[in-house]
């Protein structure tokens, strides 16, 4: 249920979701005030972004010379429905040839290199980008040769010319995403599915301390809201409707289970999580005793707030510890979702028979095979199978 209004849209060819501006200027903010030159001197790259509808550019125009950027370049990933048809304030740049009859759906390339007041009102604002890209003066704006493909050729050589990458790429496409952004080495700020954390090609960047989640979760209780273009909304995804910050009238959707990947720090990941002890815990919270897992030498820990403080041992927590992770309080040694587990900490292959017998005779669905890793424990005497976990330890101190 998490993604069901984009897997919804995909169905009906209905992709076009756009993050609220709102949420990107609140989480790009905490990386400023953690490091209020993390951008300076850069040139950041947003390769998922139809220029004409997108938030992330819009920001970053607005805020270039503020946070000090030497280069934005912003391409749409593929032709977008409402891309060309709703030119609006940036009307026909000379650089794009004229078609005869209806306007030809393209994806776009904006590279900004400088922005100021040129109309001479006193401030700086879109319609000052847009007289500079008209003008075409250090600015360029063009369609692409192709369709904006992230994977494609041209996208990849403005890659290799950027620093940092600010996105809310496909989330059916992350896998394959993530892993350019890690094979050419750069820095990034981008959107995905929770889930994403316990994917083979993420959970080891997260281990490993490449890669964690950014810093604003706490942003409507770990949802996020998108914003659909009118021309194109669906009305059973749109959850309200207002005016955006372009005065423009936009539906708004809301999307369960959605996180920000970075390897840009921030404040927040440096602290710790205030726990109780083992004693404290089931005192005050299960009142009684953590259960064991059947194939792992762990304790199952369904809430990471009951995390005991003082517990030695390996611990299976929800994925969601990843919000609250700190590296200096916490170790990360495995997941149960796709067998990254280190082998020591195993105790079987699998669950063993007895617990698969038990776990269908207690009524428990879905496919098991030998081998499986996921994490089994009993319950009141019930078998069960642990949803995904992340195997933990405390950090020595």
């Amino acid at each position: 249920m998490a993604n069901k209004n984009l897997t919804n849209a995909k169905k009906v060819k209905n992709d076009e979701f756009y993050t609220q501006y709102s949420d990107i200027q609140k989480e790009i903010e905490a990386y400023l005030e953690y490091n209020p030159n993390v951008f300076r001197g850069k040139v950041v790259y947003c390769n998922c972004d139809d220029p004409f509808e997108s938030n992330f550019f819009r920001y970053f125009a607005l805020n270039f010379n503020k946070v000090g950027l030497k280069q934005l370049i912003t391409t749409s990933y593929k032709p977008s429905p409402v891309a060309n048809t709703q030119l609006g304030l940036f009307g026909d740049d000379k650089t794009l040839a004229k078609a005869k009859g209806r306007p030809k759906i393209t994806a776009n390339k904006f590279i900004i290199n400088e922005v100021k007041d040129v109309n001479g009102d006193g401030e700086f604002n879109l319609k000052d980008v847009a007289k500079q890209l008209k003008a075409n003066k250090r600015n360029e704006w063009t369609p692409l040769e192709g369709d904006g493909d992230f994977r494609s050729k041209e996208s990849i050589d403005l890659l290799k010319k950027s620093d940092i990458v600010v996105t809310n790429p496909p989330f059916s496409l992350f896998r394959e995403y993530i892993k350019q952004l890690v094979e050419y080495d750069k820095k990034f700020l981008i959107i995905g599915n929770l889930n994403a954390i316990t994917y083979k090609e993420v959970f080891p960047l997260l281990k490993e301390n490449k890669v964690w989640l950014g810093n604003n979760y706490k942003v409507n209780a770990g949802a996020m809201f998108f914003e659909i273009p009118e021309k194109i909304a669906n009305l059973e995804q749109v959850r309200e409707v207002k005016t955006n910050e372009s005065g423009k009238k936009v539906y708004v959707t809301r999307v369960q289970g959605v996180r920000w990947f970075t390897n840009l720090d921030h404040g927040r990941r440096h602290e710790s999580l205030p726990l109780m002890t083992e004693a404290e815990v089931i005192k005050f919270a299960t009142k009684e005793p953590f259960k064991k897992y059947d194939n792992y030498d762990a304790i199952e820990v369904p809430l990471v707030k009951n995390i005991p403080s003082d517990y030695k041992g390996l611990m299976g927590v929800p994925i969601s510890i990843m919000d609250k992770y700190n590296p200096e309080q916490f170790v990360i040694l495995g997941t149960n979702d796709n067998g990254l587990v280190d082998d020591k900490f195993k105790i079987t292959p699998g669950l063993t028979k007895k617990f698969v017998d038990d776990y269908y005779k207690d009524g428990g669905t879905g496919a098991y095979k030998e081998g499986n890793p996921t994490a089994g424990y009993y319950e009141n005497g019930v078998a069960k199978m642990a949803y995904k976990r992340i195997f933990v330890k405390h950090k020595k101190k």
